[in-house]
């Protein structure tokens, strides 16, 4: 279960690309011509190459196993008859590690898995311009049919990787169809071990603010860890608890967000008061936790691992608890609420995808060749194989009572808890924005469960809390689209401002530090003084251009 958080992670509320872009390489009398090695490769089916050829390839590393060791790399090469040279960094190094491969000029044929978290949109932009990077729109077309036919059938998703001179620089990671890939944070969870003990249903879960108030007090005067220090609902430094409580009173972002069709700033609406005026009261009366902006996920899962917390966040809560898959499936998925301000519930959500998975620079010797390489990754057959390896490695298929073919563990002792783990040391895809089409196969069941066709209840229990609580009310608060040069100029700044003037007075607001009352025509001055007016004009243009594509 745990690896689909290599296909979220790093995954942002509002992802927006800068810099325009002229026709990549068109000046460049060093350009690399995209159809240099069409003699060596054959145009279908496997290998690739008629001749063994040898690429260089720059991506993250997780520390989980060197690349050239890994099965999956080692047995593609041998499918494909392409080998690599693997640059592979640690992920706190990348963005340095890359910044100086391209200012040296020596930098590799591919760029793969870095995500917008380690190369900005906005640099793989400026890149393209430089003609560093090649445009794939012919690749594409031409050589890669599996990703092609997925462009067709999401066109959002091709409106979203095309740059505003018309051109695709970077693949992106899909997930179809994932049910935590619309998630834009780890949900909150409920302790279901303190419902049963309040005697409260799933059904009667919190659906209003008050409600949930009225819970988090029960929370609070139970005393059901026993030990008289229980915290009704914590996170760290608010990251996933903003997100759900804003939404709650109509805010779909600390930032942009689209509301019948028109761009507005969520941290001035009046409504966003009404939320920190909320989440103060919690602050308050002991209900949400005091260590909220200091703590790190250590101590929050130390608590947790406590029984300690009545709300809580994570990607999945057994990574709070400690406990196992099956241990949480009474641990329900909390429902995005409605007070005055939204009587009808709504959720930000993600639009399913990541961007800048895959890229190709003009020192590539066979651009055909390396997109025919990752084109089979955005099949279900090639997915299912960079993501958890040659068969026999970490599973097998099976046939289960059902009839239903089914992936099952090749040893007794690789259970769901651990085999992220296993899969870590034989699969790239780990960690990182995988380029894929990352399907949601059947399996994964150990020996000891083959005989249940309930292969993973835990991973039914998230597809139907997905689809039942989120989905409904789900809404994507601004699409994924790229900024053209000059709107980049006039934002850049604006934007980390902005954020940085926001999330300072939410704090202070929030712990009571400043009075929201009496200091919030002070705040909105604050930080409209910023720029807030040249900031969502910026944006609104970009969604009409959006739109009108």
């Amino acid at each position: 279960m745990k690896k689909i958080l290599s296909i979220l992670c790093g995954l942002t509320l509002v992802l927006t690309f800068g810099v325009s872009l002229t026709a990549c390489g068109s000046s460049d009398d060093s350009a690399t011509d995209i159809t240099q090695g069409l003699d060596n490769v054959n145009l279908e089916g496997f290998p690739i190459v008629k001749n063994p050829i040898k690429l260089s390839l720059f991506a993250p590393g997780t520390g989980m196993q060197e690349w050239s060791k890994m099965s999956t790399n080692n047995e593609y090469t041998q499918k494909t008859g392409i080998s690599w040279d693997y640059t592979t960094p640690p992920l706190t190094d990348v963005q340095t590690k890359l910044n100086l491969a391209i200012a040296s000029g020596d930098y590799p044929d591919v760029l793969f898995g870095l995500g917008t978290d380690n190369l900005k949109s906005a640099t793989l932009v400026k890149y393209a311009a430089q003609g560093i990077l090649l445009p794939l729109d012919t690749l594409i077309d031409k050589y890669a049919p599996n990703l092609k036919a997925l462009l067709v059938k999401y066109p959002d998703v091709k409106k979203s990787i095309t740059a505003p001179d018309g051109h695709i620089y970077s693949l992106p990671s899909l997930t179809e169809p994932q049910p935590s890939s619309i998630w834009a944070r780890g949900p909150l969870w409920y302790n279901g071990d303190w419902l049963k003990k309040l005697n409260i249903s799933e059904q009667q879960l919190p659906k209003t603010t008050d409600e949930f108030y009225d819970l988090l007090k029960k929370f609070k005067d139970g005393n059901l860890s026993g030990n008289n220090n229980d915290v009704p609902i914590t996170d760290t430094d608010m990251n996933s608890i903003r997100s759900w409580m804003m939404s709650a009173f109509g805010i779909l972002a600390q930032d942009v967000f689209v509301e019948n069709n028109k761009v507005i700033y969520g941290p001035t609406d009046p409504r966003y008061k009404d939320y920190l005026l909320y989440m103060n009261k919690l602050y308050n009366n002991n209900l949400l936790d005091h260590d909220i902006y200091q703590q790190q996920d250590e101590q929050k899962r130390a608590k947790g691992n406590a029984n300690r917390l009545g709300v809580f966040s994570d990607w999945f809560s057994y990574f709070t608890t400690g406990k196992s898959e099956n241990q949480s499936l009474d641990y329900y998925m909390f429902h995005p609420l409605t007070s005055t301000d939204s009587p009808e519930a709504v959720a930000p959500i993600s639009q399913g995808f990541q961007m800048n998975a895959f890229s190709i620079t003009k020192h590539c010797s066979n651009p055909i060749a390396a997109m025919r390489w990752v084109d089979y990754f955005y099949s279900e057959e090639g997915a299912n194989f960079i993501d958890s390896g040659p068969e026999g490695d970490l599973y097998k298929w099976e046939t289960n009572n059902q009839g239903e073919r089914v992936r099952v563990y090749v040893k007794p002792d690789i259970t769901p808890d651990n085999a992220e783990d296993q899969r870590g040391k034989i699969s790239p895809c780990y960690g990182i924005v995988c380029p894929y089409l990352g399907v949601y196969l059947p399996g994964i069941k150990t020996q000891a469960q083959k005989n249940d066709p309930l292969y993973s209840p835990f991973q039914n229990f998230i597809q139907s809390q997905t689809d039942t609580i989120l989905k409904p009310v789900g809404k994507v608060p601004f699409p994924l689209t790229y900024l053209t040069e000059e709107e980049s100029e006039q934002i850049t700044d604006l934007s980390s401002d902005l954020q940085t003037a926001v999330q300072s007075w939410e704090g202070k607001f929030i712990t009571g530090k400043e009075d929201i009352n009496t200091k919030w025509d002070t705040y909105v001055q604050t930080i409209q003084s910023i720029g807030i007016d040249k900031y969502v004009k910026v944006y609104q243009e970009a969604y009409d251009r959006y739109q009108k594509d």
